[in-house]
């Protein structure tokens, strides 16, 4: 019977991932989706370039426009590349940061702004030319400096854009790691007659794509000439198809953004089985669960295969990569203890994680790009950084099973027997996590001395990452001692998980600086952040006087208990000896 409920649930999770048929549709547009591009250090499909480009410029996948029409990112950047409107006046350029808009003298409250615009405005080009005299000089910039050269590099993929006509998607005759040329300097090494239909092919494709047509009959046609063209010049050298198809399904399939939806849909039925204190729906709760782990496995995959590495490099992948070890643990967990809060307090951090990822890629960089020479050496890639963000995963699920601990602490008091277990709990996963971050730094110190000749050097991210341990450490052994009880835990839990935060968002974000600067971004909301890490503080201390005024009830009760049959006894004697 449990097996069939699991089943039942599992197979409610697959029936979410294949519900939207259309996705497995072939795009009529896929000629031109699978054309190889030799761009950032790889040979990549044009639905890559294009998703990368309009990302980075615009900060989403897509564009509206002034009509309220939206254009997919692939029309996106066909329509820049093909240069079929104004595109110097059109608002396209994302550019959130308020203080450095302030600046620069443009409106606050304006999100997109013209590459006209930006390019006429005397502030921001100051505040650049300051970062890049900093940058000759070796000194760290600001905040509002990193905003403004993320803001120039943005300007800067808007003019290789528009009107782009050398994009080197001609493969080189020979070498696999030769350099690709444009149509326009492919004579360069082959002859005029084999480029000159190409360069036809192409003309025709300009000429007759419209995005607002829905006849797209002679750009396949155009499209699917110059994709063939192309691959047969160099056979050996053109990347197989099965791997430019791979790349652009994982585009397409969207598996993070799925998981994320299945892991809430297994939250609402672990609720239901809490509410309504029966197993029936469990272990179908387990098997909705256990398919969004199997889909994110799936998309990890995906972006193993595409990119040949551990997905482990960049801000993007790491919350990704958290989002799936925070679900993983909490599964593990649960299967041993059958005690329904793992579920309950990983989903939504999974969800969290995978919407962040999902929803925000001007903040969170989701392009694959080659590795910087220091994360090259694949061995120490795959067990230094996945064991760091393990540990992350494991003391955010201690999070979230400190706030159910929390929550029943401020609303349900009586409920002592489950803060107890839940407590427990919290215990063994904040172990498990200390366990993990002991040994990624450990392993990280050995990475270091291989690649930078030093084992420590008090690196603002070596640093942070100690602080982090410490913080964990001394609620264990607080607990070990007799100083701290359950309630202290689940405090504990939540308040030392803001090291992690510095370690994992704040280094990268706040600081800026040492020698992990490949992990570095711009973009993030400090007053977000800040204000998140607030409200929750706040929670703790509601919480916390709560705990206290109980612990102080049943100490007041009982000396008025002693007073009353104190009394009683007195009265007693007193009418005796009347």
């Amino acid at each position: 019977m449990k097996l069939l409920k699991f089943l039942i649930g599992l197979c409610l999770g697959a029936l979410m991932i294949v519900l939207p048929v259309s996705q497995f549709q072939t795009s009529p547009l896929e000629p031109l989706q699978t054309l190889a591009v030799q761009l950032d250090g790889r040979k990549k499909p044009l639905d890559t370039v294009a998703l990368e480009t309009v990302s980075k410029i615009h900060g989403s996948a897509s564009y509206k426009q002034a009509d309220g029409s939206k254009l997919d990112y692939l029309k996106t950047y066909l329509s820049l590349s093909f240069n079929d409107r104004d595109w110097n006046q059109e608002p396209f350029i994302l550019f959130t940061y308020r203080p450095l808009k302030e600046r620069a003298g443009l409106d606050a409250e304006q999100k997109y702004f013209s590459f006209q615009t930006l390019l006429k405005s005397q502030g921001l080009a100051d505040v650049v030319a300051t970062a890049h005299d900093k940058q000759v000089n070796d000194q760290d910039l600001s905040r509002d400096e990193r905003e403004a050269l993320t803001i120039e590099e943005r300007v800067e993929a808007m003019l290789q854009t528009v009107g782009q006509d050398d994009l080197p998607i001609v493969p080189h005759p020979t070498e696999k790691k030769g350099k690709w040329l444009s149509l326009a300097t492919a004579n360069q090494s082959y002859s005029e007659d084999q480029i000159a239909p190409l360069a036809a092919q192409h003309q025709t494709l300009v000429q007759t794509y419209d995005a607002a047509n829905p006849d797209l009959t002679p750009v396949v046609q155009a499209a699917t000439a110059l994709h063939d063209g192309l691959a047969q010049l160099s056979p050996t050298i053109y990347p197989a198809m099965v791997d430019l198809q791979r790349e652009v399904h994982f585009h397409h399939f969207h598996a993070f953004a799925k998981a994320w939806m299945i892991y809430a849909v297994a939250f609402v039925a672990m609720l239901l089985t809490l509410w309504l204190k029966s197993f029936d729906l469990y272990w179908g709760a387990i098997g909705i669960f256990c398919a969004g782990i199997a889909v994110n496995s799936y998309g990890f995959l995906l972006r193993m295969q595409v990119a040949g590495r551990p997905p482990v490099t960049n801000m993007y992948e790491s919350v990704v990569w958290v989002g799936f070890g925070i679900a993983a643990l909490a599964l593990l967990f649960e299967l041993t203890s059958r005690a329904r809060y793992f579920l309950l307090a990983a989903a939504p951090l999974s969800v969290l994680s995978l919407v962040m990822a999902d929803r925000l890629p001007a903040v969170l960089d989701s392009s694959i790009a080659p590795l910087v020479p220091v994360l090259r050496d694949n061995f120490w890639l795959s067990i230094h950084v996945p064991t760091i963000t393990l540990s992350y995963a494991s003391f955010a699920l201690a999070l979230g099973l400190g706030h159910v601990a929390l929550g029943y602490t401020l609303w349900a008091p009586n409920q002592t027997k489950r803060v107890q277990a839940l407590s427990q709990l919290t215990y063994r996963v904040i172990q498990v996590g200390v366990l993990l971050l002991t040994t990624g730094i450990i392993l990280g110190g050995v990475w270091a001395h291989v690649s930078w000749g030093r084992f420590w050097g008090w690196d603002p991210k070596e640093t942070w990452a100690l602080i982090a341990l410490l913080c964990y450490l001394i609620p264990l052994h607080g607990r070990l001692v007799g100083w701290i009880g359950n309630f202290g835990i689940n405090v504990a839990s939540i308040v030392a998980f803001n090291a992690v935060l510095m370690a994992w968002y704040g280094v990268n974000f706040v600081l800026g600086t040492g020698l992990h600067s490949y992990g570095f971004t711009t973009g993030g909301s400090e007053l977000t952040i800040v204000t998140v890490v607030g409200i929750d503080l706040l929670f703790v201390s509601v919480a916390s006087l709560r705990y206290m005024r109980s612990r102080s009830k049943p100490a007041t009760v009982g000396l008025e208990a002693v007073a009353k049959a104190a009394t009683m006894t007195i009265s007693d004697d007193v009418l005796e000896v009347g």
